[in-house]
């Protein structure tokens, strides 16, 4: 089992920058592949980015993102701490929504996961983008 807890979101300013954090603790062999699944109101969960890798932190680490967040937003680990972060600059009001924290044990090198495909989720931290 993993437990996922997500903290960093806020209210800021198009053009503005956040980062997001998630903590995981648990089984560190279940978070092969973590990631990012955003969901605004009205709207169908997305997935933003996820990395792919190994408990071992020498293993090369394999990143995707969504097309709209490529070039502003970087995911990336802290295998010490086993915390994901993900960077986001150049926020835009199309960005506001809950951003959710998801890991899984199948890697996910090959591609960005399907929201659905993220066996275990944090509980969320809302992100709220003015214009």
């Amino acid at each position: 089992q993993v437990q996922l807890v997500e903290s960093g979101g806020g209210s800021v300013q198009a053009g503005g920058s956040l980062t997001l954090s998630c903590a995981a603790s648990g089984s560190t062999v279940s978070t092969t592949c973590m990631g990012w699944i955003r969901q605004a109101p009205g709207k169908e969960r997305e997935g933003v980015a996820s990395i792919n890798s190994g408990p071992q932190t020498t293993q090369s680490q394999t990143t995707h993102y969504t097309d709209s967040v490529k070039g502003r937003f970087t995911i990336s680990k802290d295998y010490a701490k086993n915390i994901l972060y993900l960077q986001m600059n150049d926020l835009n009001p199309e960005d506001t929504a809950m951003y959710y924290c998801g890991a899984r044990r199948i890697g996910c090198s090959s591609g960005l996961p399907a929201p659905g495909d993220f066996a275990f989720w944090g509980q969320g931290t809302q992100v709220t983008v003015s214009s």
